[in-house]
């Protein structure tokens, strides 16, 4: 019943934002706000404070005052799972009505602030303290939200509503589908067995959250190997420790062939105990989704997605497949030309070639240098184009807001109002975009809390954090992003915006908290945005000379993303088609390091390397079982809308209102099907989602004739 808490994407809390009313529902504007591209130009801890102002006040992380320590962990968990008590004892004594969706909903958003928080905390804090403390709390509310999900007098108040015709033919759509997902969570965690059987559910359950820490764990650690054993020659692009050489990546960037296939051997070989935590992990699932009725984990899994089931996504990735077979092998044709060019020798194209060549071509046809782009691309011209582009799509505006001390993790983290032009503000975006030690280097949204109408009838604002991993600022420079950074800039306030829109009246579908498949079609939508010229003029200036981006130069780049894409898009279906098979028919017939070779072979295309495992590796199998295709379809699905919708102009207010109305207002709340049919006047076929991903491949023929 409380899946949303993990439901879509990464998750944290906050604290309940202030702001008088001014008017109903709308927040007041702050004093305290300041333009958002001077915020990310300028270091924060040299802005000068006002004497007594907000800022000198302390508080704890997200402004939640128990977690100025670590200790703090244990008495938000406390009393999220004392009210949680006191919740459950009330929705079962509450008769069947609108109200028994809202205690469940209150329940679930207890649990989630404080699960939500802590996820969040747990890699990314700097202090070893935190995120251990943090761990810790997120290992305990898992527990009881398993214990809740098996908990049969709970579920049966919430049987009662469904069961009452009169009172559910009451409901409005957005309560009756959430009691309908509440009830699917009970469900899928296997209400319906007998006691014994549930226990054994609940047993399942954690034990498959432990394997998901360990195996992702173990998908991040280095290999070592005598530094003997490599010519000594290369050491010199490895970290040595003593005798040995550590190995923490591919290198698919290194343009010595040599490092790259002695990191791809090394990083790939295979560890026993990550191989038998994958494959414990894969058959946990497995009977997990059997003992609550479901022929296989990825049936389970799909349960209300577009896709809806197995059979569909297999048709999907066939039928691109198919459609991309003759351009995957005329580009693995061109590489390797190229590496027969500059490697006689060995010639030969293998998997870690791929990267490393594709991407030397697209630099090479259209004279891409990121270099040459960076100075234009300075994060407070990025951030003040974002701005630009929500005020005239959604009439929104983004603000830097000084945070108190002891709210963020890091200095350099800055937060933003959100705030739209008649309905106030909306909610919070931390922006935690810079380098450190021990923080991930990966991009990603988290929410941190969901938004809900709370019971005083006042609207509980979302807050989220945004990750990425730019490099800090030269001296006397602002920081300065390369064309893939500033696009993933982009593609993560797609899910922030998802997050501030949908304004749901329950927390459980709130945002993001929806089908994994649709979850990613707003982020990568605006990755059209941030590859469209019209767009870009408005904010890529030259930060010492002011002068603009040439728009050959920003042809060029769209262009040179075309180069090698369909062998890219090819090894994407190799990783979903993986991904599909491991959580398909068990047993598995063969072991996961043969059903590998096989699919890669078969679908990707590369030859197999003896003695690799890159499954163990394949850290989405945690976050993304049985739906890595989502990234795929829901590109297919932003290609459709960003064709249909702004393709002719990029700035039209009123289609930006329906993007908003159809796709962005309901989170969870809807049919993912559904909201994608309301935008595009139809319900795609896989045919056009195929066909969609397909066309974009197409080379623009004016471009090509202007770069002859």
């Amino acid at each position: 019943m409380l899946a949303g808490c993990r439901r879509a994407l990464p998750a944290a809390l906050s604290r309940a934002l202030q702001g008088r009313a001014a008017g109903p529902g709308r927040r007041a504007v702050s004093t305290s706000w300041c333009p958002v591209g001077a915020a990310f130009d300028v270091k924060q801890q040299l802005q000068q404070q006002p004497r007594g102002s907000a800022a000198g006040r302390e508080t704890g992380l997200f402004g939640v005052p128990e977690l100025s320590c670590p200790e703090g962990f244990q008495e938000a968990q406390d009393k999220a799972l004392q009210e949680s008590e006191q919740l459950v004892q009330k929705a079962c004594s509450a008769p069947p009505g609108p109200e028994t969706v809202m205690i469940f909903d209150q329940l679930s958003d207890s649990l989630c602030r404080v699960a939500d928080l802590a996820d969040f905390v747990k890699i990314a804090h700097p202090d070893f303290a935190f995120r251990e403390a943090a761990e810790e709390a997120c290992r305990n509310i898992g527990t009881m939200v398993e214990k809740l999900n098996t908990d049969v007098e709970l579920c049966q108040s919430l049987r009662r509503l469904l069961a009452d015709e009169v009172v559910i033919n009451s409901l409005d759509p957005e309560t009756r589908r959430v009691a309908e997902l509440f009830m699917f969570d009970f469900e899928i965690s296997g209400i319906h067995l007998d006691e014994e059987k549930r226990k054994k559910a609940v047993n399942l359950n954690v034990k498959i959250l432990d394997l998901c820490n360990e195996f992702l764990t173990g998908a991040h650690l280095p290999n070592k190997i005598d530094k003997r054993v490599l010519p000594e020659h290369i050491w010199c692009n490895f970290s040595a420790e003593g005798n040995y050489l550590q190995i923490a990546g591919l290198h698919a960037d290194c343009p010595d062939d040599l490092v790259r296939e002695a990191a791809y051997k090394i990083f790939l070989h295979p560890n026993t105990e990550q191989l038998s935590r994958l494959e414990e992990l894969l058959a946990s699932r497995n009977s997990l989704a059997q003992l609550v009725g479901y022929d296989t984990f990825a049936h389970r899994a799909l349960q209300g997605t577009m896709a809806k089931n197995p059979e569909t996504v297999r048709e999907f990735l066939e039928k691109l497949s198919d459609q991309l077979s003759k351009r995957t092998q005329k580009d693995f044709e061109i590489m390797t030309k190229m590496k027969m060019k500059l490697n006689p020798q060995s010639s030969k194209l293998m998997p870690w070639d791929h990267p490393y060549y594709s991407g030397l071509l697209r630099a090479e046809r259209y004279n891409i240098d990121p270099g040459l782009y960076c100075p234009f691309f300075s994060l407070g011209a990025c951030m003040e184009g974002l701005n630009s582009l929500f005020s005239q799509l959604l009439g929104i505006n983004l603000y830097a807001e000084q945070t108190q001390k002891g709210e963020v993790w890091s200095e350099d983290v800055r937060k933003l109002a959100v705030v739209h032009e008649m309905e106030g503000l909306l909610g919070y975006i931390y922006c935690d975009f810079f380098q450190r030690p021990d923080k991930p280097h990966q991009d990603c949204h988290f929410t941190v809390r969901g938004g809900r109408l709370k019971e005083n009838g006042e609207y509980q604002l979302p807050v989220v954090v945004l990750m990425l991993s730019l490099p800090h600022s030269a001296r006397g420079a602002p920081t300065l992003l390369s064309p893939g950074m500033m696009e993933n800039l982009f593609h993560e306030m797609g899910h922030a915006m998802h997050s501030m829109l949908g304004r749901t009246r329950y927390q459980h579908v709130t945002g993001t908290r929806c089908a994994t498949d649709f979850a990613e079609v707003p982020s990568i939508l605006m990755e059209y945005f941030a590859n469209d010229y019209r767009v870009v003029n408005q904010f890529a200036r030259h930060y010492k000379t002011g002068q603009p981006l040439p728009k050959t130069m920003v042809s060029r780049l769209c262009e040179s993303k075309k180069v090698c894409a369909a062998a890219d898009m090819q090894l994407q279906v190799f990783y979903a088609a993986l991904d599909q098979i491991y959580h398909g028919k068990h047993p598995l017939k063969k072991s996961t390091t043969e059903i590998l070779k096989e699919t890669q072979e078969k679908v990707y295309g590369l030859p197999y390397v003896p003695n690799t495992a890159w499954q163990l590796r394949f850290s989405h199998l945690v976050g993304y079982g049985a739906k890595y295709y989502s990234y795929l379809m829901s590109r297919a699905v932003a290609s459709m809308v960003w064709k249909q919708c702004f393709a002719q102009d990029p700035f039209d207010r009123a289609m930006g209102e329906r993007y908003r109305r159809e796709m962005l207002a309901h989170g969870g709340g809807k049919e993912p099907i559904l909201m994608v049919q309301g935008m595009l006047q139809k319900s795609p076929s896989v045919e056009d989602l195929v066909d969609a991903l397909v066309s974009d491949l197409d080379q623009d023929f004016e471009t090509f004739i202007m770069d002859s």
